[in-house]
């Protein structure tokens, strides 16, 4: 297991260095002059260039790049020049809401999803299982930002059940509670999509391996129902399963961009957003490449995961 782990880790690096070479070249290739966009219209063309010398971007593209991945590989992502201060701080400060974010709604895209597969397909055919296929079949079909505005005009501004923006409240306590009641909206608008498709998955995966002889064999030994679904069954059709959450898990990484603009959430998908609209090249390259590393890491996990679920897998 160790051995395979660190074939895992090794074949993660190259990917990460395609990765910074894929941010690097896009922000770089933008049209426009990020000097420019920072001095406004007025700006002169020595204050222009004196800025575009100060940034280093009057450098050779190559060595542009060089200089960002020296700095990155030392933990140190550039300065933001809008907000005048690391990039690597405020990604720090970015990055926890985030994180409370996509992991609250893969928990939920988790739990709801296996539990709508597994009944789904131990009810097949009935008039639940129906039931269920066409509400995952409205999940996987419906955006996840227009069912964000739905929900936030029908929960939180006609119903006012829960707030429809920011993490926290501005006036009064700043709990627990008062953080789950703010992060309901948001994490429910971006599990929907991952549920309905960890639920189509799930049931497929179910319904090949309760075709199984060994499905039919613990049934024949009189081993009890439940024990057959969640033992026999339910462990051989998560190694199928696994990798599709963990790919959901970075659909809900990239998902918080949208959501987190549309209820104000104050991570780094919002952050990217309003960098890109100021230009600040440096703090949407640190930011891409933090979501980006942690999408490849989660990854690794799953592989991880699916190995031990299914030992052949290593070999």
């Amino acid at each position: 297991m160790i051995a395979y782990a660190l074939r895992r880790i090794a074949l993660a690096v190259p990917v990460l260095f395609g990765v910074s070479v894929v941010v690097f070249l896009v922000m770089a290739l933008i049209p426009g002059d990020p000097a420019l966009a920072i001095l406004g219209a007025f700006a002169t063309p020595e204050t222009v260039a004196r800025l575009n010398a100060d940034l280093g971007l009057d450098q050779p593209l190559p060595v542009r790049y060089l200089i960002w991945l020296k700095g990155v590989l030392t933990g140190d992502l550039g300065r933001s020049y809008a907000l005048d201060r690391p990039v690597l701080d405020e990604v720090r400060d970015r990055i926890g809401p985030t994180l409370i974010l996509a992991s609250a709604a893969l928990s939920l895209s988790v739990f709801f999803g296996l539990a709508a597969g597994v009944v789904s397909a131990v009810r097949q055919n009935t008039a639940f299982d129906g039931a269920v296929r066409l509400l995952l079949l409205v999940g996987i079909s419906t955006p996840s930002f227009f069912f964000g505005i739905l929900a936030a005009q029908w929960l939180g501004v006609e119903l006012g059940w829960f707030p429809t923006g920011g993490m926290v409240s501005l006036f009064g306590g700043r709990g627990l509670f008062d953080l789950l009641h703010h992060l309901v909206l948001p994490a429910v608008t971006l599990a929907v999509v991952a549920t309905a498709i960890v639920g189509r998955l799930t049931r497929a995966a179910m319904l090949d391996v309760l075709r199984q002889d060994h499905v039919r064999t613990a049934r024949a030994k009189g081993v009890a129902e439940d024990r057959v679904i969640g033992v026999h069954a339910l462990k051989p059709a998560l190694v199928a399963v696994v990798p599709v959450i963990g790919l959901q898990a970075g659909y809900v990484l990239g998902g918080a961009v949208y959501v987190e603009t549309v209820f104000q959430w104050p991570g780094i998908g919002r952050m990217l957003v309003e960098a890109i609209g100021r230009r600040d090249v440096l703090l949407v390259q640190g930011g891409v490449l933090v979501v980006a590393t942690l999408y490849v890491a989660i990854n690794v996990a799953t592989d991880l995961l699916q190995a031990a679920l299914d030992p052949r897998i290593k070999t």
